[in-house]
């Protein structure tokens, strides 16, 4: 023990002193309640044993249950068309914009900074601010649309079945659109400038030069922002309660929003722990995935 001491005193051990620290904190804050979710999954809660640790164990009719409720199938789809709908055109807006910004001209990085406000601007406000824009009646969207003779009628984003998917993704990509393009931007600032100058004047135009050399490159940042990107689509909650409320009929639910209408509107804790628990699995296979590409890239 004394030993240990002073090697902290010292400054030989501070660095696992801070490690050890932080690796307690992030299991009491999140290990813990994590472990407590999964082991929730597995039993019959409700509101008279929710604070008790003797609950009966269900093993996996939860499981079964959830899978089995006709709703599911409508939920997995909104769920599959919101994470990849959102992680695409985050994406690819993002991409553009970084792309942009590169160029040298007048106020860039003010317009830039104006682009980042959205990023820190919390969720419900951001889904206060789209279910005006995107409302029926008065909606700033329709407006829009119909004054460039886009729509011809007013389209009713957020009560129709066919369209409420889309008010929320369409929401969510603005909301991590300026993410997106601040983590592409670093990696093409990365990239030397020299190395286009060459290939201009080796005659490569501009998409030769974005296929072959800026998207390898990037391959690695570009990874880690679809990673990033999918975990926080399916961390997403704040818009749904703010815009449609997951529906008319399920329309516009998704698994996140499920989980939570079952513990806090159905009281059913140990199905909305299920939700979760199946959500979990898979963003770890997402991730697992992300990490095994990026090791074999090292290695190659």
């Amino acid at each position: 023990m004394r030993r240990i001491l002073s090697s902290v005193t010292d400054g030989r051990g501070f660095d696992i002193l801070l490690v050890s620290i932080t690796m307690i904190f992030l299991l009491a804050l999140s290990g813990m309640p994590l472990v407590y979710n999964v082991v929730m999954s597995f039993q019959e809660v409700d509101m008279f044993n929710l604070n008790t640790f003797s609950r009966p164990y269900a093993g996996l009719e939860n499981y079964r249950e959830v899978v089995s409720q006709p709703e599911f199938g409508l939920i997995l789809k909104n769920t599959a068309f919101f994470v990849f709908g959102s992680i695409a055109g985050q994406f690819v807006l993002g991409f553009a914009l970084a792309m942009f910004f590169m160029m040298r001209f007048p106020f860039a990085a003010t317009i830039r900074g104006v682009f980042l406000v959205s990023w820190v601007m919390p969720g419900l406000v951001v889904g206060a601010l789209w279910g005006w824009i995107l409302a029926g009646d008065f909606g700033v969207l329709n407006a829009i649309l119909k004054g460039i003779g886009v729509i011809d009628s007013t389209m009713f984003w957020k009560s129709d079945p066919r369209l409420s998917i889309w008010a929320v993704t369409i929401a969510n990509i603005w909301l991590g659109l300026a993410f997106n393009m601040m983590l592409l931007s670093v990696g093409l600032a990365a990239i030397p400038r020299d190395l286009y100058e060459a290939a201009e004047l080796d005659g490569a135009n501009g998409w030769h030069r974005f296929t072959t050399m800026t998207l390898p490159m990037m391959r690695s940042t570009i990874g880690a922002v679809l990673a990033l990107g999918l975990i926080y689509t399916l961390q997403q909650f704040d818009l749904f309660p703010a815009i449609t409320e997951g529906g008319p009929a399920n329309s516009s639910n998704v698994a996140q929003y499920w989980a939570w209408q079952y513990s806090f509107l159905l009281f059913d804790f140990a199905k909305g722990a299920t939700v979760s628990v199946m959500m979990l699995g898979f963003v770890l296979i997402a991730s697992i995935v992300y990490v095994w590409s990026t090791r074999h890239e090292v290695r190659g």
